[in-house]
């Protein structure tokens, strides 16, 4: 039985302390806790934990993917989400399956209290509100966190999940003050501190659009964008989505709209060199757009509800960091919004973030053990991949406490595996946003196959629950089956078969086929042939059959990637000593050098995607590691 951590005059101790309670201190912190580390999770507000600071929705390409990733290895944010969905679609239907993703609104205040109570409910964590000013280090490795409150939190890890509230600083036109999301004070002290123990920091920038009166919309000259009632949820344990959802608006700016933008430039801190870090390219402000794309007369605005029981709404696609009276004159002249009434003004934020190749793979820092960063710390941009970054810090800290190794997922395994790649081998220039193109073996990280390429693992890892294990077995097992009773199951040209294909005008069988055969055409779908046999499908786990299909009807790209991931596994898995001497290797290139000394990729397959290392000082590394004395000969 799990038992509650000791308290000890004014010091506690406790395994693993995680700073902040975003999306990715709340996923580190409960796997942590889950795992059966004792866990303390300090935030500057409790009111403020799981806050989503910026749109009130989850999902799209990438993002979409990683959350259902979270939910096949054990996290909490898909769950939490189908229990607040007020709308939710199925994007990209028209196009592969590779790039189809799942694109939620989410009631925000629902989110956070379902979400904290989640936090509170598990026996070994404890949340606490105080800023961690200190991470206290003795011989390199983390001792203790000390509180703004005076007291030392005694600790063996800290995850570092501060999100945009190191030094962050906020812009409306010419007005800039110390402040972050919710007018919460920011941190000072604590990036200080890890600067002193050898932590680099720089600056990114970001922005929010500004919130509005639903009473002050004119919603009969906007277009309504409905949720789908058939859409499945994130999690594999939503069969689907609610049938009442609240629909979304759009509109679109106009040439007045760029006028009166274009006309107060100078106000706006991106131009004006008020704000010096850099922005996310794709999540541009409105500024940014009419700049950068300047031959378009419009851009599309999205009206989303923040939450089921308020009317306060949220205008997608136009984050500024303008004066108040600007954006107020330049919403007016949108169709829909002529007598719009802000509630909160827009506003630009810049902020410090540790770029992230100071980060071993496992998302420790390279520089003292013990210490992990997750989220926006780490250059990124988005719930979602702050989220999945929280949930492997929290396992990597439970596994360090315990001598494993660490839980490190490859780039043909998941987009997570993407993602901490990306970050700790190439570094950030901007904001980092996961896409589906990022990924080299998109057709085989599907979001409708997480749980099967995943559940294991989490099971393994010791997250994933038996309920959602049960209904990943349901859906892997129906699926194996089934492909090989198909598979046998054979069609003579004159069968019965022909009066179907007749039907629906596919061309009559000229040879013996299988089932399996059959459905790879274009015409004929699983359903279809399964309604054909008078086959009765028992109750299924959501996406059974779609899966089932995909995995038929891509059969033959799949493979193609398969074989490519195998012809690559053996170079790209082969390790790199932690200690190897960069400075001996003579043959390889000045820069490559440096860049491999700086970051110490963990394979050779890390190394191949650095910036600066080139093919053939691949080959050379492959030599050096596989004939160790011609690197001491040098």
């Amino acid at each position: 039985m799990k038992t509650p951590h000791n308290q000890i005059g004014e010091i506690t101790r406790y395994d693993v302390v995680v700073i902040g309670a975003g999306h990715a201190g709340c996923e580190a912190a409960l796997a942590s806790a889950k795992l059966g580390c004792r866990t303390l999770l300090l935030t500057l507000n409790l009111d403020m934990i799981a806050f989503m600071a910026c749109n009130p929705s989850l999902g799209g390409p990438g993002k979409g993917h990683l959350v259902r990733e979270i939910d096949a290895l054990g996290g909490e944010m898909s769950r939490v989400a189908d229990r607040n969905l007020l709308q939710v679609r199925l994007l990209n239907t028209g196009k592969g399956p590779a790039v189809q993703a799942l694109r939620a609104q989410i009631d925000k205040w629902g989110y956070q209290r379902d979400m904290r109570l989640t936090l509170e409910k598990e026996p070994l964590l404890t949340i606490r509100e105080d800023m961690a000013e200190e991470i206290i280090i003795e011989s390199r490795s983390v001792k203790a966190v000390r509180g703004r409150s005076g007291a030392n939190y005694q600790c063996k890890i800290a995850i570092v999940c501060s999100g945009v509230y190191l030094g962050s600083e906020i812009f409306l036109g010419d007005l800039h003050y110390t402040a972050a999301p919710g007018s919460i004070t920011p941190s000072f002290n604590l990036a200080k501190n890890l600067q002193g123990a050898g932590i680099l920091f720089d600056r990114f920038k970001t922005g929010t659009p500004p919130r509005v009166y639903r009473r002050s919309i004119d919603f009969d000259s906007l277009t309504p964008v409905h949720g789908e009632p058939d859409a499945p949820g994130f999690s594999m344990l939503t069969p689907k989505a609610p049938e009442n959802q609240i629909p979304c608006w759009m509109t679109y700016t106009n040439k007045e709209t760029h006028e009166v933008i274009r006309a107060n430039f100078s106000q706006a801190p991106i131009y004006s060199g008020l704000i010096k870090g850099r922005g996310p390219r794709y999540c541009p402000s409105i500024e940014d757009k009419i700049v950068r794309f300047a031959d378009r007369e419009r851009h599309p605005v999205f009206i989303e509800p923040e939450g089921a029981d308020t009317d306060e709404l949220y205008l997608q696609g136009i984050s500024t960091g303008l004066p108040p009276e600007v954006q107020e004159a330049f919403l007016q002249t949108i169709p829909g919004l002529e007598k719009v009434e802000i509630m909160r003004p827009a506003y630009a934020i810049e902020y410090d973030y540790a770029p992230p190749t100071q980060l071993k793979i496992s998302l420790e820092t390279k520089a003292l053990t013990g210490l992990f960063f997750a989220g926006q710390i780490n250059g990124t941009t988005g719930y979602e991949e702050a989220a999945a970054q929280g949930l492997m810090a929290g396992i990597n800290a439970y596994r360090l406490i315990n001598n494993l190794e660490p839980l490190v997922l490859k780039r043909n395994e998941a987009y997570i595996g993407v993602m901490i790649d990306d970050l700790v081998t190439r570094g950030v220039q901007e904001p980092y946003r996961i896409f589906t193109s990022r990924g080299e073996y998109r057709l085989l990280l599907r979001q409708d196959n997480a749980d099967l390429r995943l559940s294991e693992i989490g099971r393994a890892a010791g997250l994933l629950d038996d309920q959602r294990y049960r209904c990943y077995k349901a859906k892997q097992d129906f699926i194996t089956n089934e492909l090989k009773r198909l598979e046998i199951t054979r069609y003579n040209p004159g069968s019965k078969i022909e009066t179907l294909l007749a039907d629906i005008n596919s061309s009559a069988l000229q040879h013996p086929l299988s089932a399996l055969e059959l459905i790879r055409r274009p015409e004929l779908s699983y359903r279809l042939y399964a309604k054909w046999e008078n086959k009765e499908l028992p109750e299924l786990p959501r996406g059974t059959v779609e899966e089932l299909e995909n995995q038929i009807k891509y059969a033959g790209y799949i493979e193609k990637q398969k074989h490519m991931i195998d012809k690559s596994t053996r170079m790209q898995d082969k390790p790199i000593p932690a200690d190897f001497d960069y400075k001996k290797a003579k043959n390889l290139s000045r820069e490559a050098r440096q860049k491999l000394e700086e970051i110490r990729p963990a394979t050779l397959g890390q190394a191949s995607r650095m910036e600066g290392v080139t093919p053939a000082d691949i080959s050379v590394l492959l030599l050096y590691l596989e004939r160790p004395e011609t690197l001491l000969s040098d």
